[in-house]
């Protein structure tokens, strides 16, 4: 199915909707880092990453987007651009993984790994299983939330959020299985469900996965806002 795929790209023929799902991440058998507009020959195989985490030095998080994986690196799309020299770490399918930024062309960067990847190991995490559902990179980022249940509202301190849901303290264990409202400071109402609850904690899985600019637009307002009361306080 790869090499049909491939095969329809070079040679010009369109792409059925299914084929275009897998056009955002190229991944490659190559240990050399991916740049742009660079054509390979070597063997690549169908994408499977879309959206990682980056860490920068200072521990700041972002999501961003995997255009090229290979063994030996990855291209990616950032909303806040590292500096090239600065090591940091990506996380690729729930694995956290020490990188250098090598190059930077606009919002594009070139990561080089610290060691080569064993990418079948990688992709073989990203393998649907039954009952299994792959969990999208969580940011933390400490913030304060409202939470709805019925008629019940809870203030909340927010642990960590992802394009698909969000884990808030404290909650009671009652609201397990129930619909709420998720209320995040600067961030519109988001519908969601319950889904685990543990020592007062809950997992909350949200009814239509967050756009991915409108989450990282959000974490760059916090990381700035965060910036501007270190420097008042320090001043």
């Amino acid at each position: 199915m790869f090499t049909d795929l491939i095969r329809r790209k070079i040679s010009g023929q369109p792409l059925s909707s299914t084929d275009a799902a897998f056009e955002s991440t190229t991944v490659s058998l190559s240990t050399a880092v991916p740049r742009p507009e660079e054509r390979r020959s070597d063997e690549r195989m169908s994408p499977m990453l879309r959206v990682g985490k980056l860490v920068d030095s200072s521990g700041s998080e972002q999501l961003v987007k995997i255009k090229n994986l290979s063994a030996g690196g990855v291209m990616a799309i950032v909303t806040r651009t590292p500096t090239t020299g600065e090591q940091v770490n990506i996380e690729l399918s729930s694995q956290r993984i020490p990188a250098t930024v090598v190059w930077i062309r606009g919002d594009m960067v070139g990561l080089k790994f610290e060691q080569n990847l064993d990418l079948g190991e990688l992709l073989a995490g990203r393998k649907p299983r039954h009952g299994f559902r792959p969990r999208p990179p969580r940011l933390e980022i400490p913030c304060k939330a409202s939470v709805r249940v019925g008629k019940t509202y809870y203030t909340v301190d927010v642990h960590d959020i992802s394009l698909a849901g969000i884990k808030v303290e404290p909650i009671e264990e009652y609201c397990v299985g129930k619909q709420v409202v998720v209320v995040v400071e600067s961030l519109h109402p988001i519908k969601g469900e319950v889904r685990w609850y543990s020592d007062r904690k809950a997992g909350i899985v949200f009814d239509k996965p967050l756009e991915f600019q409108q989450l990282s637009e959000w974490v760059g307002k916090r990381l700035e806002l965060a910036s501007l009361k270190a420097a008042y306080k320090a001043g």
